[in-house]
């Protein structure tokens, strides 16, 4: 079988020549070349050079002017940028592993020995870039009939497989959620026992495989696997509290776990954010822990979006994402609950403007989320909710167009209430601030320094006399 290449061509075509010149073979390998089969060509290209691959990079650079060779010696890779292209040169080589740890040690081996070590049979083809047979799929494995068939499966035995990378316990489960395939049944049950090997592995690959995962279509197929196989419990054990339905009397509440995968696949066909999407999968994180019966009421979860932000915040830091992306989810999560109450033809435009300051620049992804969110599969339901929506989108629109509220900044700032009043910083600036910023909010004094001004110069002693009467 021949494959056609597209602009990856010329890419291809020189390695291919420099191959010639340096008298070694090379071969194209890995995801380039399954994603190519199935129809898509990336732009990270994995080569594989029967020879030495460092040697090879270094001479691409020279011949091509690429980019800076980045070498591991110890592993015979090396990668460069050319032109758009990330390109990895790797020298064929069989592995083994010690038990405690997912670093192979490595040996020098032919094209047969490289792609059997690799991780699933799908990712063992390989394409010849000779001029004579350009373009030929090389398929030594079975990674074609499985790709044809949607089944990740590994070439060797799976246990093994998995105990020397865990790494590819969550590869496996990533690879089945993207591209929609099946995990074939003895490599399904070598994840099971593998399982626990996972706590060997860096918390900043798990979370790269989880930000892979939620990129997915349908993201929620791979949640599903990790708790299937009880990977969830190792690598992110408060979505499995979520798991549970308990009926009291005449009232039930439905299975928390089940409604946020909906909402997950709900925003994955609004938005390709994996922030965004990890906000709808952490959004009611706090309901196990606030839910509580109330007799002629039913359940309540009365606070868990206060709680849910608190939660967050440990969460991210120890899925070690960065401090912006995790106080972008406090946000969603603490806010959530917001939009809908204020449907109410009744509600103040004070509380309108409350919420879009609140929210800022991220407003629009928390109305996405609140329409996520709406998973009643009673379509009357879903029509009158979404409709709640657009009245309150349209009651923000028309404060927003007299406020200007997405850039709203409060027009006197904290230096200048310690200069006046001659307080040190600490907690009481805050207080004095936030009562301006409730001023303005509620329409008491417009946002303009002046007012503002005066407005803090006729409060102040209410805070100095309290802050004096503590001392």
């Amino acid at each position: 079988m021949i494959l056609k290449v597209g602009k990856g061509k010329k890419v291809l075509e020189k390695t291919a020549q420099l191959a010639e010149l340096l008298k070694v073979e090379v071969f194209a390998v890995g995801g380039f070349v399954r994603d190519l089969y199935l129809g898509v060509e990336g732009m990270d290209i994995d080569f594989v050079v029967v020879g030495d691959a460092l040697k090879f990079a270094s001479e691409f650079k020279k011949r091509y002017r690429s980019g800076q060779v980045v070498s591991y010696p110890r592993f015979g890779t090396a990668m460069l940028h050319y032109n758009d292209y990330k390109l990895e040169f790797v020298s064929a080589r069989s592995e083994y592993y010690d038990s405690n740890s997912r670093k192979p040690k490595v040996k020098r081996a032919d094209l047969l020995s490289d792609l059997t070590r690799r991780d699933f049979t799908i990712n063992t083809l390989a394409l010849d870039i000779r001029p004579s047979h350009f373009g030929h799929l090389i398929n030594l494995l079975h990674g074609l009939e499985d790709i044809e068939n949607k089944i990740i499966r590994t070439p060797l035995d799976p246990v093994v497989t998995f105990s020397d990378d865990p790494l590819r316990i969550l590869r496996a489960i990533r690879f089945a959620t993207v591209l929609d395939f099946q995990i074939e049944p003895k490599t399904y049950q070598a994840l099971i026992e593998t399982r626990q090997r996972l706590k060997i592995i860096s918390q900043e690959r798990i979370t790269e495989e989880l930000r892979r995962m939620l990129l997915a279509s349908k993201p929620s197929r791979g949640i599903y696997l990790l708790k299937e196989t009880g990977i969830l419990d190792i690598i992110f054990p408060e979505l499995i509290l979520l798991t549970g339905v308990e009926q009291r009397q005449d009232f039930h509440h439905k299975d928390v776990f089940d409604h946020t995968m909906q909402v997950l696949d709900n925003i994955s066909e609004k938005t390709d954010s994996f922030e965004l999407r990890l906000a709808a999968l952490l959004h009611d994180i706090a309901k196990p822990h606030t839910k509580r019966f109330v007799e002629e009421v039913g359940w309540t979860f009365h606070g868990h979006e206060d709680l849910g932000a608190r939660m967050v915040e440990d969460i991210g830091r120890r899925m070690r994402l960065p401090i912006h992306t995790i106080k972008y989810l406090q946000k969603l999560v603490r806010l959530h609950l917001r939009p809908i109450q204020l449907v109410d033809d009744k509600v103040t435009d004070s509380a309108l403007r409350r919420l879009m300051v609140e929210a800022g620049p991220e407003l629009d992804d928390l109305m996405l989320l609140c329409r996520a969110d709406v998973t009643s599969k009673n379509p009357q339901k879903v029509k009158r909710y979404l409709a709640n929506f657009d009245h309150v989108e349209k009651k923000m629109k028309e404060v927003e167009e007299k406020d200007k509220l997405r850039q709203f900044k409060l027009a006197i700032d904290g230096n200048l209430i310690m200069q006046t009043l001659r307080i040190k910083p600490g907690p009481l600036v805050g207080k004095i601030k936030d009562a301006i910023f409730e001023a303005v909010m509620n329409g008491q004094i417009p946002n303009e320094q002046q007012a503002c001004y005066e407005y803090m110069m006729t409060i102040k002693d209410n805070f100095l006399n309290d802050t004096e009467k503590k001392e």
